[in-house]
C-alpha cells in the first residue's frame, strides 16, 4: 500500500517546515507556491527566534494606548481608514482579546509553541546544513527614556512568569555589549534567551532543499482553489495561461498561504477572520567597525536593526491595510530617520523597499487544526509577525494531529473552531 499523499499549499517558514515534518512521518509531500520557498512574508523578517515573542500586539495595555493610536500618526502603527472600517468585526474582537484573561491564555500558548519550534528550528538547522547562519546571542529591548522602560513592565512580567532568560543594562553596560550604538537610550532589556539568523529567507529555502533531496516535490504554480475527488480525495486548482489546470492531487491538502489564506478559504465558502500586519524593509550599507552584532528593538524609534548577510536590515512598524494594497512608505521613512538617531549607516542597497504580510486573526494565535467539516483538509495559517518563529513548532503539532498522535504540546489553544464553521 503506498503512503498517503499530502498537498502542502505554501512554502513560506510554515508550509516548509510542514512538509518536511509529514515527509518524515512518511507521506508522500509535495510543496506548492507562486514563489520559490522563502520568497514571501519569511523572506523580510528580522531574523530573530525569540521567546519574547510570546507577547501579542492585543495586550491589555492596547486600551490605554487606542487613542493615540488612532490618530494614525504613529510610527510604530499606521491603518488604512477604509480598510479599518470594512473590518470592524475583526477590529472589534482583536481588542476585546486584549483583556486580561485572553492575553494570558495567549502568551501561555505562544510561550509553548515558541519553545517547542526552538527545538525543532535547532535539529532542522542542523540537519540542513543551515546551522552556520544562526546566532545565539540574544537580541535587544532599547529605551530612550527610563519612563518608557517602566511602560514595558507587563512583557517583563510575562517573560519572567515563564522563565525567559533576561537582563537588565544600563547605559554602560549597553555601549560594552554594541559599541556602535549611539548614547541615546537610557535603558536596554537585553532577551538572552533568543536566537537569530542571518538571512531567514535562505533558511527556508536550505530546509526546502533537504525536503527536495530527500524525494519531496516543490512546484511553483498560482494558485486557485482546491476541489473535492472521489474518495475524499483533493484536486488542486491552479492558474495556467489564463485557464485553470489541475496542478496536482492529493489524499490531504495543508492551507499553509500565510496572508493569502483568506482569499484561498474564501474561493470555498469559508470566511476567515483576518488582518494584515504589512511591514516593510531596507537593507543599508554597514559602516566599517560600526556594525551591530544581535538585532536591537528602538522602542521609541519603532524598527528593528539587524545584522544580515544583504547589510543592515531595517523593519519598520505594523501598516494595518488591504494584503495587496499599493506600498506607502511613510513608516519606513520614519523608521530610517530614527535609524539614523542610534547608529551611523551608510546607504540603501535597493531602490525598492520590501514589503511583506503578517496574517492576524482577532486573538494573535494562529490555526493549526482540521478544517471543521472538511475531511482531509488541514489549516496552518494566522502566525501574525511570528511565522518564521513558529513555523517548525506548529509542523510538529500538524504531523502528530494528521497521524492521530498525541501533539507534544496542547493544541486547543489553536482549534480551528475558534472562528470557521
Amino acid at each position: 500500500m503506498t503512503n498517503p499523499t499530502v498537498a502542502v499549499l505554501g512554502a513560506g517558514m510554515v508550509g516548509t517546515a510542514a512538509a518536511l515534518a509529514l515527509q518524515k512521518k512518511g507521506f508522500q509531500v509535495t510543496l506548492i507556491d507562486r514563489l520559490d520557498p522563502g520568497r514571501e512574508t519569511s523572506y523580510g523578517n528580522a531574523g530573530v527566534l525569540a521567546r519574547s515573542s510570546l507577547m501579542p500586539f492585543n495586550h491589555p495595555g492596547l486600551f490605554a494606548q487606542l487613542p493615540q493610536l488612532l490618530k494614525n500618526q504613529s510610527a510604530s502603527f499606521r491603518y488604512q481608514p477604509r480598510f479599518l472600517l470594512q473590518n470592524l468585526g475583526w477590529a472589534a474582537r482583536f481588542v476585546a482579546n486584549a483583556r486580561r484573561s485572553v492575553f494570558e491564555q495567549t502568551t501561555t500558548a505562544l510561550d509553548a509553541l515558541i519553545r517547542l519550534s526552538m527545538q525543532e528550528h535547532a535539529q532542522l538547522l542542523l540537519q540542513t546544513g543551515m546551522a552556520h547562519r544562526l546566532r545565539d546571542n540574544g537580541w535587544l529591548f532599547l529605551y530612550r527614556q527610563t519612563q518608557a522602560f517602566a511602560g514595558g513592565a507587563l512583557g517583563r512580567e510575562r517573560m519572567a512568569h515563564f522563565g525567559v532568560g533576561t537582563e537588565v543594562l544600563d547605559q554602560g553596560d549597553l555601549r560594552q555589549l554594541e559599541p556602535a550604538l549611539k548614547p541615546i537610550f537610557e535603558r536596554a532589556l537585553w532577551v538572552k534567551d533568543s536566537w537569530s539568523v542571518d538571512n531567514p529567507g535562505a533558511v527556508v529555502a536550505g530546509y526546502a532543499r533537504h525536503f527536495a533531496a530527500h524525494g519531496g516535490r516543490v512546484l511553483q504554480a498560482r494558485l486557485r482553489t482546491i476541489e473535492p475527488l472521489p474518495g475524499q480525495r483533493w484536486r488542486v486548482v491552479g492558474e495556467s495561461d489564463g485557464g485553470n489546470d489541475t496542478v496536482a492531487e492529493a489524499d490531504r491538502v495543508v492551507v499553509a498561504l500565510g496572508p493569502w489564506s483568506r482569499e484561498f478559504m474564501a474561493t470555498l465558502g469559508v470566511q476567515v477572520p483576518m488582518a494584515f500586519e504589512r511591514g516593510y524593509h531596507m537593507h543599508y550599507a554597514p559602516v566599517p567597525g560600526l556594525g551591530l552584532t544581535r538585532p536591537v528593538y528602538d522602542t521609541g524609534g519603532a524598527y528593528v536593526l539587524s545584522p544580515m548577510e544583504q547589510g543592515l536590515r531595517l523593519t519598520s512598524g505594523v501598516e494595518l491595510t488591504d494584503c495587496d494594497a499599493p506600498p506607502n512608505p511613510l513608516q519606513l521613512d520614519l523608521a530610517e530617520t530614527a535609524a539614523r538617531e542610534a547608529l551611523d549607516m551608510g546607504e540603501r542597497l535597493e531602490s525598492t523597499p520590501w514589503l511583506g504580510r503578517r496574517p492576524t486573526l482577532p486573538d494573535s494565535r494562529p490555526i493549526i487544526d482540521t478544517m471543521p467539516g472538511r475531511r482531509n483538509l488541514w489549516l496552518a495559517f494566522g502566525h501574525q509577525h511570528i511565522g518564521f518563529s513558529t513555523g517548525p513548532g506548529t509542523a510538529s503539532l500538524l504531523a502528530a494531529l494528521m497521524c492521530g498522535e498525541t501533539p507534544p504540546i496542547d493544541t486547543h489553544p489553536f482549534r480551528a473552531e475558534r472562528f470557521l464553521r
